[in-house]
């Protein structure tokens, strides 16, 4: 796996870098990156992540258990629904078992485009698949544009066949304003029968709220707000669509697992086919 430099803090006394980076404002990429162990980060990210866990002390555990649902809801896919094309939205940095990592060793050819609004978050994707794979892209593009998004995949993905859409750890960042909902709606609209839809979305259910406010508060100052939802609103997502069991429920129990380290309900997640 190959990342580029971030470059050292010091390159610049002002607000961006030598390559025009913001390392003053946090980062919700860069502090997630952080959360997971990550070395892609500055310390406006450390910063804002070491006052979410003192509101959230389990916020790294929680990171990680997204990402093992984010490899066990692709391993599915490829091994037991036979999907072979998937559209990784919100990708963020790359971190261990990356989407085509998990797919590909199911089935070599499986094709994944990656898809991140940061335009570091994809100059970091290119590196790692700077190998030449045909099977995999990086493109820069916004989830609040689903048909560029669209439109962009289609160089990789045929969408007359069976596509995964990966939505995890991104909706969250979209604003009721922003109609996420809607957003979904159209990206589903794109999918042939057979193709599936996956996402993780943070929730306050599990958290006290006045914890769950000053977290918000956080994001507030960062790249993006963050904005926790309901399990019914999580599951709106998926309208239209046949839910896989057990339907929306905590990730640490999908699908159908026991759960593991204990940490309070912090995600729910779920995986739907088109039918």
């Amino acid at each position: 796996m190959c990342y580029l430099p971030m470059g050292s803090e010091e390159e610049s006394r002002g607000k961006l870098d030598a390559r025009g980076l913001d390392i003053r404002t946090p980062n919700v990429a860069r502090i997630y990156d952080y959360l997971l162990g990550g070395k892609d980060n500055f310390s406006a990210d450390r910063d804002a992540a070491a006052k979410i866990l003192e509101e959230i002390p389990h916020s790294v555990l929680a990171c990680r258990q997204n990402r093992d649902f984010l490899g066990r809801v692709v391993h599915y896919l490829a091994a037991d629904r036979g999907i072979r094309q998937f559209l990784d939205i919100g990708s963020g940095l790359p971190a261990g078992r990356n989407v085509h990592e998990v797919a590909q060793a199911v089935f070599p050819e499986s094709r994944v485009v990656y898809v991140d609004y940061d335009s570091i978050v994809v100059s970091h994707a290119r590196a790692l698949l700077e190998s030449g794979a045909s099977t995999v892209m990086a493109v820069e593009n916004d989830l609040r544009n689903p048909r560029k998004i669209i439109d962009d995949a289609r160089r990789l993905i045929d969408f007359s066949e069976p596509v995964a859409v990966l939505l995890f750890a991104i909706l969250h960042f979209l604003t009721d304003a922003e109609e996420p909902h809607e957003i979904v709606g159209s990206l589903t609209e794109a999918l042939a029968p057979g193709s599936a839809v996956a996402v993780s979305h943070i929730t306050a259910e599990g958290i006290e709220p006045e914890k769950s406010l000053a977290a918000q508060k956080i994001y507030q100052g960062a790249s993006a707000p963050a904005v926790p939802r309901s399990r019914q609103d999580i599951a709106r997502f998926f309208d239209g669509l046949e839910l896989v069991a057990p339907g929306v429920t905590d990730i640490n129990l999908w699908p159908g697992r026991s759960p593991g380290p204990e940490a309070p309900l912090t995600f729910y997640g779920g995986v739907a086919v088109k039918p």
